[in-house]
Order: C-alpha cells, then sequence, then structure tokens
C-alpha cells in the first residue's frame, strides 16, 4: 500500500502552482479548500500570518498521507474509519482526495458502500459539521433564497436525495444526506471534477420511519413524509431554483427516492433539465457491462440469453431496458428483447392478469404465464432456465443454495449478480456462488466481497458491479460538453467504453470489470467516449467542440497536489518607477 503514497528521496515540490487567496491567517486553516495543515511553506508563513500558528516543521503531502494511512491501520471498526476519513474532508480537502486515490480500492467502501449505508443509520449520532443544503417542506416559497446562501457561485454537479429509500435500508429522511455526500466524493475521487463544483442536497419532506421519529437525535422534520401535491410543487421549486442561479446545464442526479417517485421524476424532468437518476440509470449501465462482458468469456450473444430478475423496482426495471436497447443494437426487436427478461417480485413472477398490481414500468416485462406456474424464486429458476440471474431486491441471501446449484446445473458457466447494497443486502455471498458452482459461475456483486479460494487453490476475485465504475465518467462528460439533456444511450455508450478496457487476460480470468484501483483511468476513457459520442449526436453545447477530447478532458481534471498562496511578486524597472534625480 505504502508504494502508493509517491514518498521520493529527494524533497516533494510542495506547491507546483498558484492559487489566489484573500484570507490569511487563521482563516486559511479553517478552509478546507485552502488548509494545507503543516504543508504551508515558510514563505507563506510569514507573509499570509500563518508564522507561529503552526509548528516549525514543514512536512509535504506524502508525509500527511502517510500519518493517514497509519492511523487509519489501528482502526477495526468501520463506523470508526467512516468519521476519521470524513473528518479530514471537513479539514483538509486535498489532503482527503490525496489519500481515497492513493488507496480507492480500500477506502471507496469506507466513504461509499457499504459502510456509509452504516453511517446513514447514524448520521444524527455521529454528525460533526454539516454539509450541503438541507431544504425542508417548511422552506416552500423560500427555496431560491437557501440555494442563495450556498458560497460558490459556479457550481457544474447536484447530487440530490429526498432520503426515502436509502440502499436497502429503506426511508432515512434526513438522514440520507450521507449518500449525495458520498457520491460526489466519488465524482472528484474517481473523475476528477473540482470539489467546488459540486453540491450535495437533502430535500426533507418528513419520514415513515418511526424509529427516527422518536430518536432525539435525528435531524429533520418531525413529521410522516408529506405525499401530496406540496411535495411535488417542492421539488419543482428546487429544479428552478437551481438553473435560475448556475445554468441550464448544471447537471443534477437524482439518487434514492423511492420508487414511484424516481420513475416518475426522471419521465417529467429529463427533457427539461439535464438530469438522470442513478438507481436506475446507473446501476443499469453497469449491470448490463457485467452482462457484456460475460458474453465475451462465454462467447454468448447477449441477445441469446435468458435473464430473470429477482426483484421489480427502479434499479430492475432500468437494467432490463438498457438490455432491451443493448439486444435491439444486436439485432432483435423490442418485442423479442422484452421476451427474454423475466422478473420475480415480493408477489411472485410478473405475470399478465395477476391479482397484485402491476404498474406501467413493469408492463413490458409482464409476460403470459408459463405452463408451470412457479410459486417460488427456486421454481422460476428451473421452469425459465434462465442463463443470468441478477438480484436487486435489497432483501437479503434469497439467492439460496439451492438455487445457485440450479444456475450450476442449468448452465455450464452461470451468471448470477447479486447486486443488492449493502453487503448485508446481497443475494448471496461470493463464496457460496463460487462454492456451489465449482467456480464455474461469473459472479458480480454491488457491495465489495474479499477474495474466495476453494478447496482445489483456485482464487477467485469477485467483480464489484459497483456505480461508481459509471456515474463519474457519465457526469465528467455531462459537465465538460455543456450538455442540457441526457439520453439512455449515454449509458449504453458508457457500459461499452467500460469493458472495452477490460484486456483478453483480464476476460480470460473471468473478471468482469476492470481493476478499482484503475478508476480515475476507466472514468477519463469513459468520459471520452461519452463526450464523442455526445457531439457525433449534436448534444453537446460546448463551443468550440474540442478537437483532442482526451487531452481536453485529462486537461480539466481536478489535482489533488497543494497550491502556492504567495501572491504575484514581481518588479517593475526602478528607471519608470521613481522620479529622476534632481540636479
Amino acid at each position: 500500500m505504502f508504494s502508493r503514497l509517491r514518498i521520493a528521496v529527494a524533497p516533494c515540490a510542495l506547491a507546483c502552482r498558484g492559487a489566489h487567496t484573500k484570507e490569511k491567517g487563521k482563516l486559511l486553516m479553517l478552509n478546507p479548500r485552502t488548509n494545507k495543515g503543516m504543508a504551508f511553506t515558510l514563505k507563506e508563513r510569514q507573509m499570509l500570518g500563518l508564522q507561529g500558528l503552526l509548528p516549525p516543521k514543514i512536512e509535504t503531502q506524502d508525509i500527511q498521507a502517510m500519518r493517514f494511512h497509519k492511523n487509519l491501520a489501528k482502526m477495526t471498526d468501520p463506523l470508526e474509519k467512516y468519521i476519521y476519513i470524513m473528518g479530514i474532508q471537513e479539514r483538509n480537502e486535498k489532503l482527503f482526495y490525496r489519500v481515497l486515490q492513493d488507496d480507492i480500492e480500500r477506502l471507496m467502501p469506507i466513504v461509499y458502500t457499504p459502510t456509509v449505508g452504516l453511517a446513514c443509520t447514524q448520521y444524527g449520532h455521529i454528525f460533526r459539521r454539516p454539509k450541503g443544503l438541507f431544504i425542508a417542506l417548511t422552506d416552500r416559497g423560500h427555496v431560491r433564497s437557501i440555494i442563495a446562501n450556498w458560497p460558490e457561485n459556479d457550481v457544474k454537479a447536484v447530487v440530490v436525495t429526498d432520503g426515502e429509500r436509502i440502499l436497502g435500508l429503506g426511508d432515512l429522511g434526513v438522514y440520507g444526506m450521507g449518500i449525495p455526500v458520498g457520491k460526489l466524493c466519488l465524482y472528484t475521487a474517481c473523475a476528477g471534477i473540482r470539489p467546488d463544483k459540486c453540491l450535495p442536497v437533502c430535500i426533507d419532506v418528513g419520514t415513515d420511519n418511526q424509529t427516527l421519529l422518536q430518536d432525539p437525535f435525528y435531524m429533520g422534520l418531525y413529521q410522516k413524509r408529506d405525499r401530496s401535491q406540496l411535495y411535488d410543487d417542492l421539488i419543482d421549486e428546487f429544479m428552478e431554483a437551481i438553473i435560475d442561479r448556475y445554468g441550464q446545464s448544471t447537471l443534477i442526479q437524482f439518487e434514492d427516492f423511492g420508487n414511484h417517485n424516481a420513475f416518475r421524476f426522471l419521465r417529467k424532468y429529463r427533457e427539461k433539465y439535464c438530469t438522470f437518476n442513478d438507481d436506475i440509470q446507473g446501476t443499469a449501465a453497469v449491470a448490463l457491462a457485467g452482462l457484456l462482458a460475460a458474453q465475451k468469456v462465454i462467447c454468448k450473444p447477449l441477445t441469446e440469453h435468458r435473464i430473470l430478475f429477482l426483484g421489480a423496482g427502479e434499479a430492475a426495471l432500468g437494467i432490463a431496458n438498457l438490455i432491451v436497447m443493448a439486444m435491439v443494437e444486436g439485432g432483435l426487436s423490442v418485442e423479442e428483447a422484452q421476451k427474454k427478461i423475466w422478473m420475480f417480485d415480493k408477489y411472485g413472477l410478473l405475470i399478465q392478469g395477476r391479482e397484485q398490481k402491476v404498474d406501467a414500468n413493469q408492463e413490458p416485462f409482464s409476460h403470459p404465464a408459463p405452463d408451470q406456474m412457479p410459486k417460488t424464486f427456486l421454481d422460476a429458476v428451473n421452469v425459465l432456465q434462465p442463463s443470468a440471474i441478477i438480484g436487486v431486491a435489497g432483501a437479503g441471501r434469497l439467492f439460496s443454495h439451492d438455487v445457485i446449484r440450479a444456475m450450476g446445473s442449468i448452465n455450464q458457466r452461470p451468471i448470477i449478480f447479486a447486486l443488492s447494497n449493502p453487503t448485508a443486502k446481497a443475494e448471496c455471498t461470493a463464496e457460496d456462488a463460487y462454492r456451489l458452482t465449482e467456480g464455474r459461475c461469473l459472479f458480480a456483486s454491488g457491495s465489495p466481497f474479499e477474495p474466495v479460494k476453494l478447496s482445489d487453490g483456485r482464487v477467485f476475485r469477485p467483480g464489484q458491479g459497483n456505480n461508481a465504475y459509471i456515474f463519474p465518467g457519465v457526469a465528467l462528460a455531462v459537465v465538460l460538453s455543456g450538455v442540457r439533456h441526457i439520453s439512455d444511450k449515454v449509458f449504453l455508450e458508457a457500459a461499452k467504453a467500460l469493458i472495452a478496457q477490460l484486456s483478453e487476460e483480464e476476460l480470460a480470468q473471468g473478471r468482469l470489470y476492470p481493476k478499482l484501483s484503475n478508476i480515475r483511468e476507466v472514468s477519463i476513457n469513459i468520459a471520452v467516449k461519452v463526450m464523442e459520442y455526445l457531439y457525433a449526436n449534436h448534444m453537446a453545447f460546448h463551443y468550440p467542440e474540442p478537437k483532442d477530447k482526451n487531452q481536453y478532458i485529462r486537461s480539466n481534471v481536478w489535482t489533488n497536489e497543494y497550491e502556492s498562496f504567495l501572491p504575484d511578486l514581481y518588479d517593475w524597472p526602478a528607471s519608470i518607477s521613481y522620479p529622476p534625480k534632481m540636479q
């Protein structure tokens, strides 16, 4: 790990470029955007009123990062690690992203899923400092004033939640703010989007979580969730206020809204604003990428697969619709592609005319009942004989041992995706999937699992179908291209760009996703391909169009290296600065 800390024998440069600031003294150290801790140079300390406010030692960022990693290594509790890491973000932003990039594979599960889910359940209990904007139902008619309070004048990306469906944990109300904060951390760490251009937002309309309504540390409105027209009016007002202040091309990502509202708002706003829903479209892209990678491994076209979902909510429907789009590209009609996709929810198999209501979003995947009507998910596997099962129900270990064995007997290389988050909600463990299929399955999960060693000595490293492979790169391309509206085709292109980065050797090992440690490069490459698609299809409004899109994107990626805050000092020729000497 410490090899990634870039510790050099020769002294490191403490500042690679200059930055302007009017702040001086203690204010420089209290602002996480400008604080460098003991990395302020001697000249900076002397000229900016810092001398004596810091110990005499002048440190490099490398030493600061080493201190962080050594301290983190002493901790065992995930929540303790989360508090420590996010505390660094509150004090020294550059150092926070430096250490995150140093060991993204190990730290992403702490700042994002699965630990962020635990942090959200305890958000009021571990609260240190507010991050982002909180907009309550009681603020109706005044949302513009609240947006105006945000100190940054050039926001490019907003992530917003109403806290109703946080991961697989349900309604957490205002405690759900941890999700937008975590998502935007990955915008920067994975894709290099400037943190000052990012804004996390929580819309508070109450919560139906009775435990939170009785929690003295709860931070939101103590009322049941409002589902009236007032809720819609508040969301409308929020969308208009964001565009009024930051412009039509401001990216607004919806995150962890309830199923009904997620689809409704996506349909309502996608043609009016630059917006997408990561639970629907981001999840779809990363799942499709896994299937496209599996297609390469087993040499079976996507159009020949039959796919069975456990769950029929926003994630399942988003994935299914993108799979249909990919199958249509492969030569099938929309109807033929839809017939290859089945869904099983808490009421059973999604079929036409069933007693429980099927909503409009589910109808394309509601088929005539099979001759033998399955009662359980295991029955559905045995009756439908799928080549892939995808779990997005968020209900825990429902891919039972019998289900996994059945998939192994039906298919030589069964595809098993347990995508629910956090880890405790995953449909099965990686160990069960590999062990019960004798290592033949192609497995992916939403949250990380440790490598699995079988009795014959073979070691498998489970692929993580993490949305972080998709949304940072898409966001980077969208922000830099001046996009007004985001089509589903963008996510299809992103999925293709993701699996294009898998080597033949990785595919031969059964790996379905690139190494997470390379995610910055992966995200930039996705951004390049998406930007090419946006300009080719006249969806980009940033002019002039960059000729070298790869170079353009890389030149706009934010760096975590410290900047110099020294003023711009220079001399004037003495001959023109002073009056001539008197004779």
